[in-house]
């Protein structure tokens, strides 16, 4: 009987699952404090909050899967087409909202790169693995694996990023609404 090609990943994926749970809390008390601080400007926050969370769920969610048991080619081919897809549209969606940040904020190039080109790489990468798998299950994995580390690598950067760019610029430009 051939062995799963999931064989020896369990510990990987507990690892990446596990990470990403405890980077999105940590992401949940900085919004907060931010908030507090009535330092948020709501539009940035979906533009550029909201996708560090999604990538730390997409790295959860994909933990979990991977770690069920009985995963079969179709099964995991099916799952990161969805996820893939779902990604990149997701990607594009930011794009868009990048562009129509509103308030003293503009894009630098380093936001389209941490926020647009890196994630839709991660999710591209995702949706290539759910062909290449029923080629090559075991190299297919490990390019996997590399979208989980990058997608965690993209949240952390980004959720250092906004705050550093949070506790740095001054109360002056902080929003004036008091319901934020």
């Amino acid at each position: 009987m051939e062995p799963s090609p999931l064989a020896g990943w369990d510990n990987f994926f507990v690892i990446t699952g596990s990470s990403a749970a405890g980077l999105t809390g940590l992401t949940f008390i900085v919004i907060t404090l931010a908030a507090e601080a009535r330092r948020v400007n709501p539009h940035g926050l979906r533009a550029f909050m909201t996708p560090t969370i999604v990538h730390f769920g997409a790295v959860l969610g994909l933990a979990a899967f991977m770690s069920m048991p009985r995963l079969s080619v179709l099964s995991l081919s099916l799952s990161f087409a969805a996820g893939g897809l779902a990604g990149l549209v997701y990607v594009g969606a930011i794009a868009v909202s990048i562009r129509r940040v509103v308030g003293d904020y503009v894009p630098v190039h380093e936001d389209w790169i941490w926020n647009a080109i890196l994630p839709a790489l991660a999710y591209g990468t995702l949706l290539a693995a759910a062909f290449l798998i029923w080629r090559w299950p075991r190299p297919s994995l490990y390019g996997v694996a590399a979208v989980s580390v990058l997608l965690m690598f993209i949240g952390i950067h980004n959720a250092w990023d906004i705050a550093v760019w949070n506790s740095l610029r001054d109360g002056k430009n902080a929003p004036k609404d008091p319901e934020i």
